[in-house]
């Protein structure tokens, strides 16, 4: 009898467990993403200007998620020369069942910036 009464409850506690779980794991997903971006765009200004490689990049650590519905986008601080790079990753996400009261679409959007290595001059090292 106890069971019966308890079931539904549990059933529901466990699909917003696996829903919660879900969305920490496609965060942590988008948050890596972001990060690849970053750390391609910001090896020097002519990679902090190529958002495609920058869109490449951030989509190949991707994993399970569907990276058609991944948007990436990036920007500089300024065209030439570059000291930072923002990418921000953004992901349609939707939780298994819908409840009343509880949305069942966000988007998670992610942002990282790094500093652009600068160009070195041409640099000539003396002689021994």
């Amino acid at each position: 009898m106890e069971l019966a009464v308890l079931l539904p409850f549990l059933c529901f506690l466990l699909i917003i467990a696996v829903d919660f779980a879900r969305i920490f794991y496609f965060s942590l997903t988008v948050t890596n993403c972001a990060r690849n971006g970053a750390a391609y765009g910001s090896q020097s200004p002519t990679y902090a200007m190529d958002t495609s490689g920058i869109t490449t990049a951030a989509t190949m650590d991707a994993g399970n998620l569907n990276s058609t519905l991944m948007t990436v986008s990036s920007k500089t601080d300024s065209a030439t020369p570059p000291t930072y790079v923002d990418v921000t990753v953004s992901y349609p996400f939707t939780t298994i069942t819908s409840f009343p009261g509880i949305t069942s679409r966000t988007t998670l959007t992610r942002t990282v910036r790094m500093l652009v290595v600068p160009l070195l001059p041409n640099f000539t090292a003396p002689a021994p």
